[in-house]
């Protein structure tokens, strides 16, 4: 098959208007404050907060409030960043007094109000609005032409989420979620960027060369660790080699790399914190038929996806066209995913694709995922060993390169009762499998534990018989993914598959619906 067949040309850019970007609710800009005052009336919990934001942006805050109505945490802060002078950068002066119409002459960058009175933000919004002052009265979005939204904090680096007031707990979770994705260590690393900004825009041409020297940079910037002065000498040492150097030389420093990224089972919230910052870092992605578009939307907008998947009777990509499909796009400089179902290193063929790359002197990686006997240990609630049950765990895979069973495997070994084996990819060989086993010694009575589509949303689990494998994975369909468990494991939910009679298609109803 060549590469043409399995991936055709691309259709004319003017044969379609690009698609545009979708609606915003609001506009996300970051505004420097750094020495400029800003308006603040109220003394709640609520506006010390707004306070020890705006000062921490270097805002020269004017507080109005009369002391009567300060909350213990506006005292609090009053008394760490508080000033009676004229404030300076991240200061506060407080005034003992209500705000009034008269302080918008003095033009501040902003103006905040917190007041629980209707009447009274509306009267600050219209007044702030006359002077031309960007205007935020808390809680109450109408009169709001601006909105403060969750921070993750990585200065230089500072990432706001807003809802614009419509799901404000919604942001905090996504605020959470950020704050696991970028290292504290983000902030020294763009501390540094900032300081060989300089050398580099003086020293580096646009283009080629500039973009040898950050991409390189921003693969250490996701270190969980600090830069040191060895972080800051080598940097400065490759900016003077770039600049130095010929043209094609340059063009070397430039290759790419390949990172082979584990997707896990399928529910993208089991990705590990590397395998997103993979996705998010990558120009080109390569990804199997089995990962899921949770997975994918995870991903860096701008990069391109490339579907490579590889299934037991259809159509398939081909490995070698997949490998040449990575050295292609390594070699032209971009940073490529190899985007492989559960954890690359179980039956991915990674073998295979890392030999090819090395062989190539392309960079590679590896970042594992959560392998689907992991998941189907999950999917039933079991440990896949057990002190009593289970001494060894064994993944094995479920069919050979001819189609059969695997004949190189020991099924003797196989065939002992104090194991857990999981078979991957043996669905159409459900049947053949459990008659080897029971050949071999193990009892047709062993718990057996199969599930498709692991982690999805139309997962489907049963449970049963060895002996009654092959008419469990028929009634769970064959045109899925399957895993299949056999040990003793699987007891409790092979005894409750046989409450409903042992009859496959209940045990299959029951479970999916569990």
């Amino acid at each position: 098959m060549t590469l043409t067949s399995v991936f055709p040309p691309k259709k004319d850019p003017t044969a379609a208007r690009r698609k545009r970007m979708g609606a915003l609710s609001v506009l996300p800009v970051f505004v420097s404050l750094h020495g400029r005052p800003v308006l603040l009336a109220g003394g709640s919990a609520a506006a010390a907060w707004k306070a020890e934001m705006l000062a921490a942006a270097g805002a020269c805050v004017e507080l109005y409030v009369p002391a009567a109505e300060r909350d213990p945490e506006m005292q609090a802060l009053l008394a760490e960043l508080g000033t009676s002078e004229t404030p300076r950068a991240g200061e506060i002066r407080h005034h003992d007094r209500a705000w009034a119409i008269d302080l918008f002459a003095t033009r501040p960058a902003l103006a905040i109000l917190d007041t629980e009175s209707e009447a009274e933000g509306q009267a600050f919004a219209s007044a702030a609005r006359a002077a031309s002052v960007p205007v935020n009265v808390v809680d109450k979005p109408a009169f709001c032409d601006f909105a403060f939204g969750s921070i993750v904090n990585r200065s230089p680096v500072v990432v706001g989420i807003s809802t614009f007031g419509a799901a404000p707990i919604l942001g905090q979770a996504i605020r959470r979620r950020i704050e696991t994705l970028l290292p504290p260590a983000l902030s020294d690393w763009a501390a540094l960027a900032a300081k060989l900004r300089t050398a580099a825009m003086e020293k580096l041409a646009p283009g080629l060369e500039r973009r040898a020297f950050w991409e390189r940079f921003a693969d250490k910037a996701f270190l969980t660790r600090a830069p040191e002065a060895a972080d800051d000498a080598e940097a400065t040492r490759l900016i003077d080699a770039i600049a130095s150097a010929p043209k094609a030389a340059v063009e070397g420093t430039a290759i790419g790399k390949v990172t082979l990224v584990g997707a896990g089972p399928g529910e993208a919230e089991l990705l590990t914190l590397k395998a997103v910052r993979a996705l998010q870092a990558a120009d080109v992605i390569l990804f199997d038929d089995l990962v899921s578009d949770s997975v994918l939307e995870l991903a860096r907008r701008e990069a391109k996806r490339m579907l490579v998947g590889k299934r037991a009777a259809r159509e398939s990509c081909r490995q070698e066209d997949i490998n040449a499909l990575m050295i292609q796009f390594a070699k032209a400089g971009k940073s490529v995913v190899r985007l492989k179902s559960g954890d690359v290193s179980v039956f991915g063929r990674a073998g295979e694709e890392l030999r090819e790359l090395k062989a190539e002197g392309i960079p590679v990686a590896i970042v594992p995922g959560i392998t689907a006997a992991s998941a189907l240990a999950a999917a039933f609630n079991v440990s896949l060993t057990h002190r009593d049950h289970a001494q060894e765990l064994r993944f094995v895979t479920g069919h050979s390169k001819k189609g059969g069973l695997p004949e190189n495997v020991d099924w003797a070994a196989l065939a002992k009762p104090n194991a857990t084996t999981i078979f991957y990819m043996g669905g159409r060989m459900a049947e053949k499998i459990a008659s080897r086993l029971i050949a071999e010694g193990l009892s047709p009575a062993i718990p057996v534990g199969v599930a498709a589509n692991l982690s999805r949303e139309d997962e489907t689990r049963a449970a049963g018989r060895l002996d009654d494998l092959g008419a469990i994975v028929g009634a769970i369909g064959f045109d899925r993914p399957i895993l299949i468990g056999v040990g003793a494991v699987f007891g409790e939910a092979a005894a409750k598959a046989a409450s409903h009679d042992g009859a496959a298609d209940a045990a299959v109803a029951t479970l999916r619906a569990s």
